[in-house]
């Protein structure tokens, strides 16, 4: 039994699985602890709708015991003694905070140790706890190193976020010992399972903003680490953001999803060979493919030498001798997937090493990326594509007061940040050609017309045609800033194409609720404003004759539909029984940096939230031709077959080339 326990806390580490039963006895709530719990839930929660300081930290601060008791009086039916405590206590930690904010006497602002934190989440306006670890020696004068510390994987269940609180919140009183580290620790929750992909990656940086905002932290010196899930969020992060880390430090983290998937234990799901276009989606993700930004942030890696993920850091350490880089890789002697105290302090003393060395200015540059929504590395940014999820490099070297640049590798445009250069050069020289330009006052865009680089004119660089950062796709990048799922209230051309959007975006808002924490935002055609266009992505649901927006962007959408007949990517279906799913760029005016989405939320679903998050990977990449799957009973739930799915080419156009089937 003991053997049994111990693989299984293993795999609850690193994927959220959890034998529940040997946590403790667990029983209901009584109906009248739990109808004294509801109705405090709402006679807090409409305090906090009405407070007038909505806007404040402080407010958040208070709300997320609120939001914590709500999820768990949801979604979890049996509760042990300690998360009977838990709830009970969100009540009073609740009411503390608002009495404390009412009379504008927020003193947890300058406690030392450890707190419960929160930020109202920019995504979908939910509040989002985090915590945070002040040490004695914090001197709000001084600015502080940042130590960002991802948690391991923990099964979403309704007392997720209380449970988590509950590491951090020692009350707001004068703390009774605070460590003497040379750092601020932030724990960001990062919606509690998803490997801190999507809207996950987003808490991680809202959070660190948050912080930021609160505390006085040296941006040149954040630092990111995490054991297991933490360990392969901080690779997934920190790889494809290496200009906002000074180091990483991973401890036993996958790194890839084919070859983890294969990990020889019993509830793994092997990931076998997919579609194209879900192959292809994997570059997005599998941190293995940015191994030489390893280059630009140092990593220094630590793993158990009897542990069952070992072949991780292997595929990680080869990854990076192809990109002629030595991986640190502290090996635990005789351990298997914990923390070994003793390696983890050689990492945390060769962390600050790095630390001390740091250079936030680097002369010279080599940044890997496999999309645009990684495109950016200190005074180097990609900004157009030949290819999407295909490798494309930029390497830089400034010396001699000219600016080098190698050959770009599949990219077609590109930008230099020349506030951010160490120093300014008097001539930049691109490619094999050696082509040189003057290096220019102001801001700095060279493209690739007719097969050769030209230095862009002054104000030329304002418009972006094709994908670009912030607009490349796929599908469920548009859940990871603020948006909007639109609901049609018209009269709809086909009912089943209908009976399916209604039910995706039931589907949508329970998923979202469940595993990703917050309310789906959600409005009427009818009530969509203006600022909404500009300022959120578009998510809608329904078809032209439903959906007043649908039919308002349809003439610039790249398909051809009506009543009759919907046309995509070259092919004809009858529109009464198929439903097109899809991501563009909004066409409507003012919205030309947002997204419009049409009848899809994530491409994901409940099979995948529920079981192991390296399966939370993209499912129909930028389109996808749907035929509805309707249930024989009647329930409202629904599911589909995927006929068609792929990519839109660089340019938000179908291309057969980069179709899957």
């Amino acid at each position: 039994m003991a053997g049994n326990f111990s693989v299984w806390l293993v795999v609850s580490l690193i994927v959220g699985v959890w034998p529940v039963a040997a946590l403790g006895q667990s029983d209901p709530l009584s109906e009248t602890q739990r109808d004294s719990l509801e109705q405090n839930v709402q006679r807090l929660q409409t305090i906090l709708d009405r407070h007038a300081d909505r806007v404040s930290p402080a407010w958040a601060d208070a709300a997320i015991f609120t939001k914590g008791l709500t999820w768990a009086l949801k979604y979890d039916r049996e509760f042990t003694s300690a998360n009977v405590r838990l709830l009970e206590q969100a009540v009073t930690r609740t009411e503390e905070r608002l009495a404390a904010l009412s009379e504008r006497t927020s003193s947890w602002k300058e406690r030392q140790g450890r707190l419960a934190l929160g930020y109202v989440s920019a995504v979908d306006g939910s509040v989002q706890p985090y915590g945070v670890i002040v040490p004695q020696t914090y001197d709000p004068s001084t600015p502080i190193r940042l130590d960002v510390v991802l948690h391991g994987s923990t099964r979403p269940v309704g007392m997720s976020e209380l449970k988590f609180i509950a590491r951090f919140d020692e009350g707001d009183g004068v703390a009774s010992s605070a460590p003497e580290q040379p750092f601020i620790e932030l724990h960001p929750l990062g919606r509690v399972e998803n490997c801190y992909r999507w809207s996950g990656e987003t808490d991680v940086f809202e959070a660190i903003e948050d912080v930021c905002r609160r505390y006085s932290i040296d941006r040149d010196r954040i630092v990111l680490r995490g054991m297991s899930m933490g360990a392969s969020g901080t690779w997934h992060l920190g790889l494809k953001h290496p200009d906002r880390f000074v180091a990483l430090g991973p401890y036993c983290g996958y790194v890839d999803t084919h070859r983890f998937s294969e990990t020889p234990l019993k509830n793994f799901v092997r990931v076998g060979p997919l579609p194209d276009h879900q192959e292809a989606g994997l570059h997005m993700l599998d941190s293995v493919d940015y191994a030489a930004n390893a280059g630009v942030v140092p990593a220094i890696a630590c793993i158990g030498e009897k542990d069952v993920f070992f072949q991780a850091h292997v595929i990680m350490g080869e990854a990076m001798r192809r990109e002629g880089l030595q991986m640190i890789n502290l090996i635990s002697p005789g351990t298997g997937h914990v923390i070994d105290p003793v390696t983890h302090a050689k990492q945390m003393r060769r962390i600050a090493e790095h630390v001390a060395a740091a250079r936030r200015r680097p002369r010279d540059l080599r940044f890997v990326t496999w999309t645009l929504k990684y495109s950016r590395c200190h005074w180097l940014e990609i900004l157009g594509l030949k290819q999407h999820y295909a490798r494309a490099e930029l390497s830089a070297k400034l010396a001699d007061g000219v600016l080098v640049v190698a050959e770009p590798q599949n990219i077609t445009r590109f930008a230099i940040r020349s506030g951010e250069l160490p120093e300014r050069p008097r001539r930049i020289q691109i490619g094999e050609s050696g082509s040189e330009f003057p290096f220019p006052a102001g801001h700095v865009e060279l493209a690739l017309i007719d097969g050769k680089w030209q230095l862009l004119a002054q104000g030329s660089h304002s418009k972006l045609i094709g994908k670009h950062p912030g607009q490349q796709g796929p599908i469920d990048d548009a859940f990871t800033t603020s948006f909007l799922c639109v609901r049609g209230t018209g009269q709809p051309w086909n009912a089943d194409v209908q009976k399916y959007a209604d039910a995706s975006l039931r589907r949508f808002a329970s998923e979202w609720h469940q595993y990703f924490r917050g309310e789906l935002p959600i409005k009427d055609d009818v009530d969509v404003t203006e600022d909404d266009i500009r300022t959120r992505n578009l998510i809608l649901f329904g078809d032209p004759g439903s959906n007043r927006l649908i039919a308002r962007s349809l003439p610039n959408l790249p398909l051809t539909w009506s009543s009759e007949v919907l046309h995509m990517d070259g092919q004809d279906y009858s529109a009464a029984g198929h439903v097109p799913a899809f991501i563009v760029p909004n066409p409507l005016p003012g919205a030309e940096d947002r997204y419009l989405v049409v009848n899809c939320g994530h491409t994901f679903h409940e099979s995948e939230l529920a079981s192991l998050n390296y399966l939370l990977f993209p499912r129909w990449g930028d389109w996808a031709v749907l035929k509805p799957a309707f249930p024989v009973d009647g329930s409202a739930t629904v599911s589909e077959q995927v006929l068609r799915a792929g990519y839109f080419n660089e340019q938000w156009k179908f291309a057969a080339s980069t179709a899957g089937r």
